[in-house]
């Protein structure tokens, strides 16, 4: 790989990737600015930040935006995370220049039309609607409130409908012009891409952009606990997890091999044991979640009204009994895992458009692939064992959307997680 970094006179950062066996480059803006950088009577503003930076620049319509990369072939999307927002897009190699000048301009010249804020607000509360109606999705939701409850970490990325309804254009702007600075975005680019051509571009299409200081956010603190809703669906949507790692943790990837051992896949215990020998759930599976001070380990389920009374004890049996029963096998298998996802991940452009971008906002530096690997393989058995220890034996967090009443109440889940 070959990776170049340069600093603007800005302050912005611009890193690129070059591979040039593909005809493609996938490029944008990250940011270290996401929904806990809200307070609360404005929480969902940075998401509808990212959907109003589409909607009309002073150069370009809101459908000149939509069209001018696809008209060449391209793809242009955003996102919003809680603590990042992110605009990119996926051009052939000889398009560099005009999507470099999309995104700069949508960056930088937004206007904000009180027509087309109306109109986006409506499809916001929209999504709003949707991601309730979406129970599997809204359940992360109960939970990430129920970890870090009266929190900025706590709120919905989306934000709630009642505050959405509220916010004006000239909120956003403000927003806007108050966290988006070259100390909070790293431009990054993975693909057929001349790293000095990238940056004469990024210095001419985003030299409105000024330095500013870091942005104060509240720490967060985990603090766990239950949420029940019963509703009438078909199934118990289920999410039961423990305070996890910050990403620059020492045991970061000690927890990623746990994970990936208890319910990474269908060889994984959970897997194993409630999905293929009892028939519990059709879906299982355990993920990491890891923030700048915090972090959260997650098991996942969607279960019957029936089953689910048998559900929460087995879960609990595994966990309890992990750290005294792990394999060399397994664990060698999970690390396998790892390793060929993060091989397979090169082979994307965006992918590792992405990785650059966010090792750049979180380390401070790129994490080469075998580097990455190293941390793996370094992980030991008693490194695992007592990694789980620490994690299971800690404050935990259920939350359960769906028929519930059978349902393991809260206080004998502890009693069965030994806490």
């Amino acid at each position: 790989m070959s990776i170049q970094l340069t600093t603007l006179e800005n302050g912005l950062r611009v890193i690129s990737d070059f591979i040039p066996q593909v005809e493609t480059v996938s490029l944008g803006a990250w940011l270290n600015v996401g929904t806990r950088h809200e307070i609360a009577p404005i929480n969902g503003i940075a998401h509808m930040l990212e959907h109003m930076a589409f909607k009309g620049t002073t150069r370009r319509t809101a459908v000149q935006i939509a069209t001018e990369i696809e008209a060449v072939g391209g793809y242009l999307n955003a996102y919003t995370s809680r603590e990042t927002t992110a605009y990119y897009a996926r051009i052939l190699k000889n398009d560099v220049n005009l999507a470099v000048d999309v995104l700069g301009d949508i960056l930088q010249n937004s206007t904000f039309d009180a027509v087309e804020f109306a109109r986006e607000q409506s499809v916001v509360l929209q999504e709003i609607g949707q991601a309730n109606d979406t129970p599997d999705d809204i359940v992360f939701d109960y939970f990430q409130e129920t970890c870090y409850p009266n929190q900025p970490m706590g709120r919905p990325t989306l934000g709630k409908a009642e505050i959405v309804q509220n916010l004006t254009p000239e909120l956003v702007h403000d927003y806007m012009k108050r966290h988006y600075g070259t100390q909070q975005m790293v431009f990054a680019a993975a693909g057929n891409i001349d790293h000095n051509h990238l940056v004469d571009q990024v210095r001419t299409h985003f030299s409105s952009l000024k330095p500013n200081g870091l942005i104060d956010m509240e720490a967060a603190t985990y603090k766990g606990g239950d949420y029940r809703l019963d509703k009438d669906l078909e199934q118990v949507h289920l999410v039961l997890g423990f305070e996890g790692l910050p990403y620059q943790h020492p045991d970061y990837y000690t927890l990623s091999v746990l994970s990936t051992l208890l319910g990474g896949g269908m060889s994984s215990r959970l897997f194993q044991e409630i999905r293929e020998k009892r028939g519990l759930v059709y879906s299982i599976y355990a993920a990491t979640s890891s923030y700048w001070d915090s972090g959260q380990f997650t098991i996942y389920a969607g279960t019957g009204e029936d089953e689910v009374k048998d559900l929460l004890p087995v879960m609990c049996e595994e966990l309890c009994k992990a750290p005294k029963t792990l394999t060399s096998v397994e664990i060698d298998r999970a690390k396998a895992q790892l390793k060929a996802s993060l091989m397979m991940g090169l082979e994307s452009t965006s992918n590792r458009c992405e990785r650059l971008a966010n090792q750049l906002l979180i380390h401070g530096r790129t994490l080469s692939p075998q580097e990455i690997v190293q941390s793996i393989d370094a992980v030991g058995m008693e490194d695992l064992s007592r990694v789980a220890t620490k994690i299971f034996r800690s404050a935990p967090t259920l939350t359960t959307l769906g028929p519930i009443k059978h349902v393991l109440p809260f206080d004998a889940l502890c009693n069965q997680l030994q806490y």
